[in-house]
Formats: C-alpha cells, sequence, structure tokens
C-alpha cells in the first residue's frame, strides 16, 4: 500500500486497521479501557508521524509496530506505578480492577475453567521478556506469520524463530505445574 494522502486516506486507514491494532494492545494490556485508549494514541502517533513515513516497510507493518511499542511503553509505564500501589491503595483508587464484558456461556462450568485457563497463561506470559512477550503475542494469539513478526519487531527472521522458541520453553516451565495437575 502506498503512502496516503494525509488528511483525506487517514479515515481509512483508521477503519481498516482499528480492529488488528485493537487486537493487539488488547492482547499486551488485557483491559477494554485501556485497549481504547492505547488505540487511540496509536492513531493519533500515526496521524502525527505519515508525513515521516518512509516506506522502508509496509504501512501496516509500520502501524503494527507501533501499536506494538504503544503497548510494550503502556505496560513499562503500569510496573513503574505498581511500585507505588500502596499510595493508591491508600486513598481507595484500585488500577487493577478490569472491565470485563459476561459473555453468554452454554456451560458456565466449562466458561469458568476456560477463563482461569486464559487469565493464567496470560499472567504467564506476561512473566516473559519482553521481547519474548511479544514474538508469542504476534505468533500464536495475533497469527502473525514469523516474517510479518520480523519486520514489526525489526529483527531478523531467525531472531523471531529463535525467540518463539525460548517463549514456548520459558511458558512450559512456567506452566508445567499448572497443567499437570
Amino acid at each position: 500500500m502506498g503512502l496516503p494522502d494525509r488528511t483525506s486516506d487517514f479515515k481509512y486507514i483508521v477503519e481498516t486497521h482499528q480492529e488488528k491494532v485493537r487486537n493487539i494492545c488488547f492482547r499486551f494490556v488485557n483491559n477494554h479501557e485501556d485497549t481504547d485508549d492505547l488505540a487511540q494514541e496509536v492513531f493519533v502517533q500515526v496521524y502525527e508521524s505519515l508525513g515521516h513515513f518512509r516506506k522502508e516497510s509496509e504501512l501496516t507493518t509500520w502501524i503494527y509496530r507501533i501499536a506494538v511499542n504503544e503497548s510494550l511503553d503502556f505496560l513499562r509505564r503500569k510496573k513503574r506505578k505498581k511500585r507505588f500501589a500502596y499510595l493508591i491503595s491508600l486513598v481507595g483508587i484500585d488500577e487493577n480492577k478490569q472491565g470485563t464484558v459476561p459473555a453468554a456461556a452454554e456451560n458456565p462450568q466449562r466458561e469458568l475453567e476456560n477463563n482461569e485457563r486464559k487469565e493464567i497463561l496470560i499472567r504467564a506470559i506476561g512473566k516473559l521478556p519482553e521481547a519474548q512477550q511479544t514474538a508469542i503475542t504476534l505468533s500464536k494469539i495475533e497469527g502473525f506469520r514469523n516474517k510479518e513478526i520480523a519486520s514489526v519487531m525489526g529483527i531478523s527472521l531467525s531472531a523471531v524463530e529463535a525467540l518463539i522458541h525460548r517463549a514456548k520453553k520459558n511458558l512450559h516451565k512456567l506452566l508445567y505445574h499448572y497443567f499437570r495437575e
């Protein structure tokens, strides 16, 4: 896709990439409200930087790289805030409260178990080193091909393959006891 006219095609860019950007952000932050804020920040950054886009990669790759970077920056800021969580709890603010949308379930017990497994997996992915977390999220959750991941992350294909392999190995270690039972 060529570089669009900054103003007239920006709406098209948002409409075309909004869902994928939101999915990427959500996979990192696991919170709908934060996802909406992050997706908005991504598109603000895209709009402000569109004139500087150098066409060294596909426009979609560039946008997804911004989404990943914004998500990782958000998580870094959130970790810094957690260091001062005791101060926040003193004034009664709960930052970790997540908005969840209840799903209609045919089998509530199975849904509960699946949600528990999903939460455990998301927490385990969150414990991985940042590069492994990014690679495994883009690969296994978002369905990116390794070549696309390499482009988004700005690394070689073999580096992506190594990151995914190490992420799987680390997830196995983190989750072995839970799933063995």
